[in-house]
């Protein structure tokens, strides 16, 4: 991983940063899908947990030519007058690194309680007393509106930076460009 790329969105009078991201993030998810990539990983050098944002831009980060051969895909089809690209560039040297990763929380005690009831034929009243209300979590983390590509139904990816690293954290990434145990270089 010693080249990356920046992709800035455009602003759009019809559609707010956070849509444009979603229909990007959505692109990219499935390209790395058809590339069957692990070597990919994304980042967002705006992220901010306060106000909660990603920003308008995504980096991504891998070889030169694992880059080249993602662009070549065309996975940016309908979104290139939102987005402006650079060029492929190497990583600056004398770079901290930071893992980038999925967070998912137990956010609905409700929807845990009914699939719980569906999972172990219990009642409702068995379920809550399992599951009680203070499960709920409120997450504080940027996301982003995906839709699924095996279920078709919508759900926010919420996406955790870790504290910035002296020395890089190898390993792969998932589809998504984001990685558990993998990091990425940060500046």
């Amino acid at each position: 991983m010693d080249h990356y790329l920046d992709i800035h969105l455009l602003p759009d009078p019809e559609f707010t940063a956070p849509m444009l991201m979603g229909a990007l993030y959505n692109k990219l998810h499935r390209a790395l899908v058809a590339l069957n990539s692990n070597d990919i990983g994304v980042s967002f050098p705006q992220y901010q947990l306060k106000p909660r944002t990603l920003g308008q831009y995504m980096r991504l980060h891998a070889s030169a030519s694992r880059l080249q051969e993602l662009l070549t895909e065309n996975w940016l089809q309908g979104m290139r007058d939102h987005v402006q690209i650079t060029e492929i560039q190497p990583i600056p040297e004398s770079v901290q690194h930071c893992v980038v990763s999925r967070r998912q929380f137990k956010t609905n005690a409700d929807r845990l309680r009914r699939r719980r009831m569906q999972r172990k034929g219990e009642s409702y009243e068995q379920a809550t007393q399992a599951i009680p209300h203070s499960v709920e979590r409120k997450p504080n983390l940027p996301f982003i509106m995906l839709r699924s590509q095996s279920t078709g139904q919508a759900f926010a990816l919420f996406i955790a930076q870790s504290e910035v690293l002296s020395e890089p954290l190898r390993g792969s990434f998932n589809t998504y460009g984001l990685g558990q145990n993998a990091s990425i270089p940060w500046f």
